[in-house]
């Protein structure tokens, strides 16, 4: 059984989940994976770690999780592999933000997700400059 598990940024907002769990609704009406979860990075529930561990518990073999993210960055590079237990960089010499204002973010618990034998565990790429993007940002310059 294969999960698609699409990672959501999250907000203190509801429309980014929102936004989301439309696409993961739309994504399921196709039909292609037995299971289609939404886990959010921050601010939201459910947590990364709660959707992964759903989808295991509903008997995933496969679990594809997806950021739905237009860039790479911090959390697809970082905070996202790190929660899935995958992350092989270094964080030795520390990361720093400076602004003039306030800046907090408020991560879940980033404690590595557990995968149990037999389950594989596959983390794709943000969707990045992708021609069907760019139709997209040209339709909202339109108006559309």
């Amino acid at each position: 059984m294969e999960a698609l598990v699409l990672v959501g940024h999250g907000s203190r907002l509801p429309h980014s989940k929102n936004v989301v769990m439309e696409v993961a609704e739309k994504i399921k009406a196709r039909n292609i994976y037995d299971i289609v979860e939404v886990g959010m990075m921050e601010f939201n529930e459910p947590t990364i770690p709660q959707t992964i561990k759903k989808v295991i518990d509903a008997g995933a073999k496969k679990v594809i999780v997806t950021p739905v993210f237009l860039a790479p960055g911090n959390h697809t590079e970082r905070d996202i592999p790190k929660i899935l237990g995958i992350y092989e960089g270094d964080d030795e010499g520390g990361h720093h933000h400076h602004h003039d204002h306030e800046h907090h973010h408020h991560h879940h618990d980033t404690t590595a997700v557990e995968i149990p034998e037999g389950v594989e565990l596959v983390y794709r790429k943000p969707m990045g400059a992708d021609d069907r993007i760019i139709d997209i940002v040209l339709d909202r310059a339109n108006g559309l």
